[in-house]
């Protein structure tokens, strides 16, 4: 489930996709009606990647929210974000029972269930794919990568260390080089 390039801007309904950067305000479409429009920096804009729920540990990811909705609804849709105060606190607490209770607001539950559905609808959620990048094969290409990109470093820090010391790549200084030219 790729969050990053859709966002809710404050003061208008449903979700958006990041289309370009225009020069005073992003271009960004409707997710509903498909209609593009200018997004300034005076409004409010979140992407969906940054947004956290409160728990009673931390803080979790919305896309992790999203993921146990979609886990606990089987992949359909849930019931609507109208539905009553009552109903929709007992749908969180069935989904994520250990959201913090005096922070998460009935307000913020009908969001992210407007947003789940409306991201079902538009088959932008699919949990599947990321389920299958978690192999232990990936991490021991990261760790290697890892090594590596430290090794690289080690020697780009040596070499700037030379430079800020006033010597060329061959370990001489720089004003030993100017004078062997003169000559």
């Amino acid at each position: 489930m790729e969050l990053k390039d859709l966002m809710a801007i404050s003061g208008y309904p449903g979700l958006y996709r990041f289309i370009s950067q225009g020069k005073n305000a992003i271009i960004v479409e409707s997710l509903e009606d498909k209609k593009r429009m200018s997004a300034y920096s005076t409004s409010k804009i979140s992407t969906l990647e940054e947004i956290a729920v409160f728990t009673e540990t931390g803080e979790m990811a919305l896309a992790d929210v999203l993921k146990r909705i979609y886990d606990h609804s089987g992949g359909k849709e849930v019931l609507s974000h109208k539905s009553s105060n009552q109903q929709l606190k007992s749908f969180f607490q069935e989904v994520l029972p250990e959201y913090d209770r005096d922070r998460v607001y009935v307000s913020d539950m009908k969001k992210i269930i407007n947003w789940y559905n409306l991201l079902l609808k538009h088959d932008i959620i699919r949990p599947d794919e990321e389920e299958k990048g978690d192999g232990d094969d990936t991490a021991n290409d990261d760790e290697v990568a890892g090594e590596k990109k430290g090794q690289d470093d080690t020697a780009n820090d040596d070499a700037e260390a030379d430079k800020k010391k006033g010597k060329d790549d061959t370990g001489n200084d720089d004003a030993e080089a100017g004078e062997k030219d003169k000559d």
